[in-house]
């Protein structure tokens, strides 16, 4: 190596040490999938496990302060019941049971896609624990798909809040997924969230990742 050759190389370090390249810029966003689950509220908990039950966490979820319990419930509907059906915590104001398309036929009811908390006009379900059961008056829905995030990552990614988007997946079996709704809050860690039966139709895993193609 000549020394002008030399010279070079050891610029184009000094270079890159100091940060003066250019970085490629990470658009890229991790998956989580959700299987069929029940959020509930301190009373609903109470009547199903017993006065004063606390939720047993075994399992840190990748959104900040959400876990996975160790107790599961049935839930019942006009024509069936699907058993052990995981609990996450911590509780909430209001029960809210998060179900598959496919459950629907099992259950016997007609389940619309939502955002988690929004529960007006949903139906209800019946919830069997080991100490009681409850019939909720609505709170049964199936999960729209959605991104969340946090208010930077909103900017780094040029949405907004309440935004609908599409996501593109690549791969054999990948595609587009539209009406893929923001959910932006300095509460939140950068995730889309799908579930298991959009997931598998995709070929996703929870090593995946997709972008937002808008």
């Amino acid at each position: 190596m000549g020394k002008y050759d030399a010279l070079a190389a050891l610029l184009l370090e000094a270079i890159k040490e100091g940060g003066y390249l250019e970085k490629e810029v990470d658009y890229s966003i991790p998956v989580g999938i959700s299987n069929r689950h029940i959020h509930l509220s301190q009373a609903d908990l109470e009547t199903l496990f017993g006065a004063g039950y606390q939720l047993t966490k075994v399992k840190e979820l990748s959104q900040p302060m959400q876990y996975a319990c160790k107790e599961t419930l049935t839930i019942a509907g006009p024509k069936g019941a699907i058993e052990k059906v995981r609990i996450l915590g911590p509780v909430r104001s209001e029960s809210q049971v998060e179900i598959l398309q496919g459950d629907c036929f099992k259950l016997g009811v007609t389940a619309p896609v939502r955002l988690s908390g929004d529960l007006q006009g949903t139906p209800g379900v019946t919830l069997i624990g080991p100490k009681g059961s409850v019939i909720l008056a609505k709170g049964l829905l199936i999960a729209q798909r959605h991104i969340h995030m946090t208010l930077e990552d909103a900017k780094h990614f040029g949405v907004t809040d309440g935004e609908q988007v599409t996501i593109k997946i690549d791969g054999l079996r990948g595609g587009t997924y539209s009406n893929v709704v923001i959910r932006a809050n300095n509460t939140s860690a950068l995730e889309f969230h799908i579930d298991t039966e959009e997931a598998n139709a995709m070929h996703l895993a929870s090593t995946s990742r997709i972008t937002i193609a808008k």
